[in-house]
């Protein structure tokens, strides 16, 4: 018994992919990221710096005391009081590091230059405000 052999032809472009599903898949991932990209927030406390005209950019390393608008101290993300600012800044002044105050707008100007008095009766030899630069 003899079988017989056939090949079946194809017609039609086999040389073509449709991309159609390609480009909702791409178009999926795009609408993903946008979204997801929008809810990475900073870690850190909510202040409002007050804008300038001139500042100057500081290099990494130095310490960063935060005033918020409720006149709330902190180093870090770490809420501290009179006593463990002035050990902190003790502890700077042997490390030889630069003091970076944080001042939210609201906050009163009282604490910024009680902070900034303790820094300068340590010795502190640099101490800083953080500004916003206004472009104009």
């Amino acid at each position: 018994m003899k079988f017989k052999r056939t090949i079946k032809q194809i017609k039609g472009d086999l040389g073509t992919i449709d991309i159609a599903p390609l480009i909702d898949i791409v178009f999926q991932l795009l609408i993903f990221f946008m979204l997801t990209s929008s809810f990475i927030f900073q870690p850190g406390i909510k202040v409002n710096l007050p804008k300038v005209i001139t500042s100057q950019v500081l290099s990494e390393g130095s310490v960063i005391i935060t005033i918020t608008s409720e006149n709330l101290v902190y180093i870090g993300d770490e809420l501290i009081d009179k006593q463990q600012l002035k050990k902190k800044l003790e502890e700077a002044l042997v490390l030889k590091r630069p003091i970076m105050i944080k001042a939210d707008k609201k906050a009163a100007l009282g604490r910024v230059v009680e902070i900034w008095d303790m820094c300068r009766s340590l010795g502190l030899p640099e101490v800083n405000l953080a500004t916003n630069v206004a472009i104009e």
